[in-house]
């Protein structure tokens, strides 16, 4: 196999292992013909590029900009790479400070020799969980390599996961044409907001590495974390403690300060899902003729969850929180293109400072006012 970014099996976390692990445990994709396959991915690369003239108009972004950024159409193993690639560009400023103080732990001689080894094979079972539901991502993070090149001036790839497409196409009963387009256009949604806004992809990268920045890099520290909060998902909290109020495993083990961040973190997802949902949606009932259908039956699905083991899941990754953030950010957009309209949205996109919090999500018209109002006067 190769190697993730060159020394990948070192350190921290076994990057190799990780991609062997999720690929080995991810389901198989749907039942597809060679030829079946080749025209799925023909059909959602041409739907890409169809959705690009779409959402350009329809958001008036970028409309001056041409998208250099690629579009891969992948498989489950391609997107675990693709992740696992990103994952060690972002988390290597914390994984190296984790690195240097694991010679003056306690517990370190013991992660010396597993440490790497036990991460790697936790982190690629997460990711064979989260490689067959993901459709489509939009990943910016990743070196650029041969294997997954990326735009120029920083830009990242657009991912479209084929067999997750083909699957919940069946299983929802939907025209898979329509389906195929509907699915880009949210994705693409993303790619116009990322090549538009130039600055936005920095921006979080320097909110993410804040929040990592306050993790505290004693091991045995994170250890005795990572077990309070896997206590408290099991119901194993000491006698006495207050109930954590159903919090998800990335909320238990966040300091005070990362909480802030994440606050502001959570209003950024919120928007740029809420948005992709919200152009999703503008465009739709012209260009996908059973729009009406496919939103009904994916808005269930995503509802409801497959089984027990993925709503625990689910909730243990704090993907509940990523489903209020699609309809908190869509509730957003749709609020403040009611009161000031598609150009006065756009005003979000201005810098840092013209992006709402988190309080402002749940309350559009302050945004309005912030923004907007004190402008006028």
């Amino acid at each position: 196999m190769t190697s993730i970014g060159g020394a990948a099996s070192s350190g921290m976390v076994d990057w190799n292992l990780a991609v062997a692990t999720a690929t080995r445990l991810v389901r198989p994709g749907p039942d597809v013909s060679r030829d079946e396959a080749r025209a799925v991915v023909a059909e959602l690369r041409r739907h890409a590029k169809s959705s690009e003239e779409h959402v350009r108009a329809f958001t008036r972004m970028g409309t001056e900009e041409i998208h250099d950024t690629p579009v891969l159409v992948v498989d489950r193993p391609g997107w675990v790479r693709a992740n696992v690639a990103g994952f060690r560009e972002i988390l290597k400023p914390l994984l190296d400070k984790m690195e240097a103080r694991r010679g003056n732990s306690p517990a370190g001689a013991v992660l010396g020799a597993v440490g790497g080894k036990v991460t790697g094979v936790e982190l690629g079972m997460l990711l064979s969980f989260l490689a067959s539901r993901v459709l489509g991502q939009y990943e910016t993070f990743a070196p650029a390599t041969r294997d997954l090149p990326a735009g120029g001036n920083g830009g990242g790839r657009l991912l479209l996961v084929a067999p997750n497409i083909v699957h919940v196409e069946r299983e929802l009963d939907v025209e898979p044409h329509d389906f195929r387009l509907w699915v880009c256009l949210h994705e693409e949604t993303h790619r116009t907001q990322f090549s538009a806004v130039p600055w936005l992809r920095d921006h979080l990268e320097g909110e993410i590495q804040s929040f990592l920045a306050e993790t505290d890099v004693d091991p045995v520290t994170v250890l005795e974390r990572v077990r309070d909060a896997a206590q408290s998902l099991v119901g194993g909290r000491p006698e006495g403690e207050e109930d954590d109020g159903g919090r998800s495993f990335v909320e238990l083990v966040q300091t005070p300060a990362q909480r802030e961040i994440l606050g502001r973190l959570t209003a950024v997802m919120s928007l740029l899902e809420g948005h992709a949902d919200f152009v999703m949606d503008g465009v739709g009932p012209d260009v996908v003729p059973t729009v009406a259908e496919i939103r009904e039956k994916f808005q269930q699905r995503r509802a409801k969850g497959a089984s027990r083991l993925d709503m625990a899941l689910r909730k243990l990754l704090g993907l509940d929180a990523k489903l209020r953030q699609y309809r908190d950010g869509e509730r957003f957009v749709r609020a403040v293109v009611d009161q000031v309209g598609v150009d006065g949205f756009n005003r979000v996109w201005t810098s840092p400072n013209t992006l709402p919090t988190k309080a402002e999500i749940a309350a559009p018209a302050d945004w309005v006012t912030r923004v907007h109002r004190k402008a006028e006067q």
